[in-house]
């Protein structure tokens, strides 16, 4: 019997129409899989390691600023262990639930599978009202943070026009991204997106080392809780990119090896993530306070504006990672997601990018609107809901026996797992979303005071400074909160 159900668990969850793989192909076909078709574990690799890192990267020094040193590196280092957790409890529980789909019968040859399904066939559709709702709004406000980046970036190269002109500009470059079906078509844009992240974090760390410490600098952080609440969120937001995690899964000839693969990824965005942030605190300082992009501190040089452009590339592909399952949900609604039509699927999907371009007109507040997302809305989309869904789904007996996949010995199995779970949901409940949502609404609200909604140029220099843009911000530093 347990030889049986084990051969069961290996057939399921490889796509039918990979089972070609390995017939014979002409060049055309071979071209076309190598640009469009992605589903490998290094396809998924890169598209974990390039949707976590993205913009956020220029944030974690603002971060650094906020917490101090020991307490930036300490959470990053927790909360990317916490995420590659709670990426392991989606990944089973996609697997549980593909595997019984696909003993049904069921044929996802033209379905894209997400998380709200997911929740809804393990677990009632209370849990999937629940889980749409809070991915729909995390994903919606993700999308809106890549296109404020889109124009905080491009202004450090062009301020000829504000940032606010930049966000429309750009929005209209990224609804480009209705023409991409799915994550299994991300192959070359997610290792492009990728290699153009690792250049601008080695950017920003060997640039801040060669500026050296700027005069009279100071590192006085963690200074009020409000400031270090806030930076934390903000990292929380960092290793929460797993909020596409069943897309990205979905995508993969071999879903199984998910796990090891967001492990890696995960490992490898810290080579990335904990060096620049450290040299850039460590150059700037108290600095970083008023300014929550690190490009407005570092020198305009060829270097730079190369890191630039490249962001503004990879922030395109991000936006893409983030609005696709929104894409595929709005597809589902409007009955239109099995359609063969690239062009009907894509005319239907624009709708979906008005609301994310207003709303980035609305708050166009570069770095305090990560932590308020990180706390409000990633706590519960990555953290809590992940953590609490498979408590329930495997609460009894007879579900524990009968799993696809069991806890590994490492953690100590059921018991360890469950003993994990509550503590992901206490903390995260607890220091998130509480402490966290507390800071960041204040940090958030404090933006709109004083910048208003629809701010036509968020943190530019003021008209009469006599400074260039890269070296002045003038927003009222967050210490006075």
């Amino acid at each position: 019997m347990a030889s049986e159900k084990e051969v069961e668990t290996v057939i399921v969850g490889n796509y039918e129409e990979m089972e070609s793989e390995g017939k014979p192909r002409d060049i055309k076909s071979k071209l076309l899989s190598f640009l469009w078709h992605g589903g490998s574990v290094y396809d998924a690799w890169f598209s974990c390691a390039s949707n976590q890192v993205a913009q956020v990267l220029l944030t974690l020094p603002y971060s650094f600023s906020q917490l101090g040193m020991l307490s930036g590196t300490l959470f990053q280092l927790f909360y990317g262990l916490l995420g590659c957790w709670t990426a392991y409890l989606i990944s089973t529980l996609y697997v549980e639930y593909r595997t019984r789909k696909e003993r049904e019968k069921f044929n996802f040859r033209n379905h894209v599978i997400q998380w709200f399904e997911v929740l809804d066939g393990l677990l009632g559709k209370h849990w999937r009202n629940v889980g749409l709702a809070f991915n729909c709004t995390f994903l919606l406000f993700g999308s809106v943070i890549q296109l404020i980046a889109c124009a905080s970036n491009i202004y450090y190269i062009n301020d000829n026009l504000d940032k606010r002109t930049w966000t429309y500009i750009f929005g209209a470059c990224c609804a480009t991204t209705v023409f991409i079906p799915s994550f299994h078509n991300y192959r070359i844009w997610s290792s492009l997106g990728l290699l153009m992240t690792t250049y601008t974090a080695w950017y920003l760390t060997v640039a801040s080392l060669l500026h050296g410490q700027v005069e009279g600098v100071k590192h006085s952080g963690p200074t009020k809780l409000v400031l270090y609440f806030t930076g934390a969120t903000n990292i929380l937001y960092t290793f929460g990119g797993h909020a596409v995690t069943v897309e990205i899964m979905h995508a993969m000839w071999k879903p199984k090896k998910f796990k090891s693969i967001y492990l890696l990824a995960s490992l490898y965005v810290l080579t990335l993530t904990l060096p620049s942030a450290a040299a850039v605190y460590w150059t700037f300082g108290d600095m970083l306070l008023d300014h929550s992009n690190a490009f407005s501190l570092l020198p305009r040089s060829p270097f730079r504006d190369m890191a630039v452009i490249l962001m503004l590339i990879h922030q395109f592909i991000t936006f893409g990672f983030a609005c696709t399952p929104l894409y595929l949900v709005w597809e589902k609604a409007i009955g239109i997601h099995e359609c063969r039509s690239l062009c009907k699927r894509a005319l239907a999907r624009l709708p979906v990018v008005i609301p994310i371009w207003f709303l980035a007109i609305v708050f166009p507040f570069f770095g305090p609107i990560n932590s308020t997302v990180g706390s409000l809305l990633v706590s519960f989309t990555v953290y809590i809901i992940p953590a609490l869904a498979h408590i329930f789904t495997f609460k009894s007996p007879a579900a524990r026996q009968n799993a696809v996949e069991q806890p590994p010995k490492l953690v100590g199995r059921w018991a360890g797992a469950y003993t994990i779970n509550v503590f992901v949901v206490v903390w995260v409940v607890v220091v998130g979303f509480g402490f966290g949502g507390w800071a960041s609404m204040v940090n958030f609200v404090h933006q709109i005071d004083t910048f208003g909604f629809f701010t036509k140029c968020y943190q530019c220099p003021s008209p009469t400074s006599v400074h260039p843009p890269h070296l002045n911000a003038t927003a009222p530093s967050p210490r006075h909160l």
